[in-house]
C-alpha cells in the first residue's frame, strides 16, 4: 500500500452512495483507530458517538445547515468532548495504568497529583478548549485510517452543537458535541471525486533548518 496514493484519493465527499453500508469490521476499525488516538497525558477526554438510526438522523439533518451527508453516509460519527474534567477522571486514568502496567503508586502519585492541579486550575472554558485540541487530533487520526481502509468520509464543523447534544441526549453523558465526520462511501456521481487536488508547493509549506 501506498499511503500516499490513498491520502491523493481521499476527499471531502460531499455525496454518498446511501445504498452502501460499512461492513461491522471496518466500523470497528474505526472505533480502535479514535481510542488509540494520542491525547494530553493520555487522559483521554473524549467520546465518540456512532449515529446509525436514520429517525436521529433525519433529526439531525435540520441542525446541519441540510448537508445531505448527515442521512446519506453510512453512519455518522460525532466527536464530543466532556464538559468538565474533574478529579475522578484524573483518579480514574492512574488506576488503570497502576492495574494494566502494575506501576507503584509511590511512582504514579506525583504525576496524579501534579495532573490534577493542572485540571482544576484551568477553568470550565479551558478545560473545554484543551479537550477541543484532542478532538481535532482524532479527526485527523480517523480521516487517515479512513484513507487507508478505502472509507470515504467527510469533516464537517458546520452544525449546531446545541441542538445535536439535546437530541442525542449527550448532556446527561457529560457530554459536548464539537465535531462531525460521516464515513461510508462516495456516490458515483459524485463530480467533486474527481477533483485534482489543490495544494501549495511542499517547499512553500515545509521547512528544514
Amino acid at each position: 500500500m501506498n499511503i500516499i496514493k490513498r491520502l491523493e484519493w481521499r476527499y471531502a465527499t460531499k455525496k454518498f452512495d446511501k445504498t452502501k453500508k460499512l461492513p461491522i469490521s471496518k466500523l470497528n476499525i474505526l472505533k480502535q483507530a479514535f481510542n488509540l488516538t494520542a491525547t494530553s497525558f493520555g487522559l483521554q477526554t473524549i467520546s465518540l458517538v456512532v449515529v446509525k438510526n436514520s429517525k436521529l438522523r433525519t433529526l439531525l439533518l435540520e441542525h446541519s445547515f441540510k448537508q445531505a451527508q448527515v442521512i446519506d453516509a453510512s453512519d455518522l460519527l460525532v466527536i464530543c468532548i466532556k464538559n468538565t474534567i474533574i478529579d475522578k477522571d484524573v483518579n480514574d486514568y492512574f488506576d488503570s495504568i497502576k492495574t494494566i502496567r502494575n506501576t507503584s503508586e509511590t511512582i504514579l502519585e506525583p504525576y496524579r497529583n501534579n495532573l490534577i492541579k493542572t485540571m482544576t486550575g484551568m477553568s470550565a472554558k479551558e478545560q473545554q478548549q484543551w479537550s477541543m485540541n484532542q478532538a481535532y487530533i482524532a479527526l485527523g487520526n480517523l480521516m487517515t485510517v479512513c484513507a487507508i481502509e478505502g472509507i470515504d468520509s467527510c469533516p464537517m464543523e458546520g452544525f449546531i452543537p446545541e441542538k445535536y447534544d439535546d437530541v442525542l441526549n449527550l448532556k446527561e453523558k457529560g457530554l459536548k458535541s464539537v465535531l462531525l465526520l460521516p464515513v461510508g462511501y462516495r456516490a458515483e456521481d459524485d463530480m467533486f471525486a474527481g477533483f485534482k487536488k489543490v495544494r501549495k508547493a511542499i517547499s512553500d509549506t515545509v521547512f528544514e533548518l
